[in-house]
């Protein structure tokens, strides 16, 4: 979460006092949300939903991936991301995230089998992937390509606005996310037949108050909407965050400029300039000096631990894909030819390079004497980490034998 106002408290007052908290209701906060988030993301459709997991799930249904279709995740990323792919009835295939710690493009490349319909990119912790080459290796492989652009709300890459660049894009605004509403979420897409399945997804007796379609049959789906509620935050959220967005960069370039160096690195970035930039992402030569870094500077390590690593995906470890057998992904013979092998060592790689990596949360309401006393800490953790490496690397003196034979004392 940004920065929550009053503005934000009188809209959802509005609602409340205006007695319209359906979002189906006449120009309804919802409708008017959609269609500001479309202009601001140059998409034509937007849907919105109850959380980011839903519209992860709307836009996999709305390209028509089920069971027998396998879709590639990469191996740091919420388990949600993994999850959606089970909710209908696939199989995620894990792979790795390359020194940015988002999807390698050349371990989808690797990765793609004769199963593999789709892949989920993540832009994770409001940085941005590599699309351009991802989505060269989706051309070539005919795969569906989702953005995840859960954790990147206002992030945009070489000019496209992230969520718009694939066939559709997957939003959450839970109370973690650079726009807010507590809960929530968006389908994204340029496809007005994917928005359409996807809508039904998220609500499938939408038609009761929007209308029947001659050129759409609606099915049976459990449906997660969103309330006036969300739509009311969220259109007082969208006013407030290309400001804090670029508070936010400015930040970053700050901090980074004044203190990578020496054993110190940045993380590549991909397009430095349209990320959100709310974490700065350092990297260094080892794991243990990662941690040693971390604990000086405040930070903490991105590590193999967390439930944002796959190794921490327990439904998927133990193939646990749903209540009930019948309905468990791992257990339907459409998917009995795909892969669905996982251990916690599978993606070596990835926990090398996260194990080191440190991450330090930035926020658009530092003051300017925050951010200089953030910049004091990290100089002096680097400068630790440093005399650690020399004196490692320094030859040890030789011990003198104590004195022995004849005569000794």
């Amino acid at each position: 979460m940004l920065y929550v106002g009053q503005e934000e408290i009188d809209a959802l007052a509005a609602v409340v006092r205006g007695g319209k908290m359906f979002r189906y209701d006449p120009a309804s906060e919802c409708g008017r949300f959609e269609q500001r988030y479309a202009d601001f993301l140059g998409v034509k459709h937007v849907c919105m939903t109850a959380s980011g997991s839903m519209s992860l799930t709307a836009a996999l249904g709305g390209l028509g991936i089920g069971p027998g279709c396998e879709v590639i995740v990469p191996s740091h990323t919420y388990m949600a991301t993994a999850t959606a792919v089970l909710s209908i009835g696939a199989i995620p295939v894990i792979v790795d995230v390359d020194d940015s710690i988002m999807l390698d493009p050349e371990a989808l490349d690797a990765a793609v089998g004769p199963r593999t319909k789709a892949v989920i990119p993540v832009h994770m912790w409001g940085a941005v992937c590599d699309m351009d080459a991802i989505l060269k290796v989706a051309r070539r492989h005919r795969l569906k390509v989702i953005e995840d652009a859960c954790q990147c709300a206002g992030g945009s890459y070489h000019g496209h606005r992230v969520g718009s660049l694939g066939h559709a894009g997957a939003f959450s605004f839970n109370r973690y996310k650079n726009m807010t509403c507590g809960e929530g979420g968006a389908l994204v897409t340029n496809d007005p037949r994917i928005a359409a399945r996807g809508r039904c997804m998220i609500d499938c007796c939408s038609y009761f108050w929007s209308g029947r379609r001659a050129d759409f049959k609606p099915f049976a789906a459990s449906g997660a909407r969103a309330s006036e509620f969300e739509g009311a935050m969220l259109n007082a959220q969208l006013d407030r965050l290309p400001v804090l967005i670029a508070r936010l960069r400015a930040i970053k370039r700050k901090v980074l400029a004044a203190t990578v160096g020496g054993s110190l690195a940045a993380a590549p970035a991909r397009d430095p300039d349209g990320e959100c930039a709310t974490t700065l992402f350092y990297q260094l030569p080892t794991a243990t000096a990662a941690l040693e870094f971390a604990q000086q500077a405040g930070g903490g390590p991105a590590s193999r631990t967390g439930r944002h690593t796959y190794t921490e995906w327990d439904p998927i470890l133990t193939r646990h894909g749903a209540f009930h057998p019948a309905l468990d992904p791992f257990r339907m013979p459409q998917n009995k030819g795909c892969r669905m092998t996982y251990s916690k060592t599978m993606c070596r790689r990835s926990l090398a390079i996260l194990d080191r990596t440190v991450l330090i949360g930035l926020s658009p309401n530092q003051t300017d004497a925050e951010i200089d006393e953030l910049i004091r800490k990290i100089r002096k953790a680097a400068a630790v980490c440093d005399e650690t490496a020399r004196e490692q690397k320094s030859p040890t003196q030789p011990i003198a034998k104590a004195a022995t034979g004849k005569g000794a004392r």
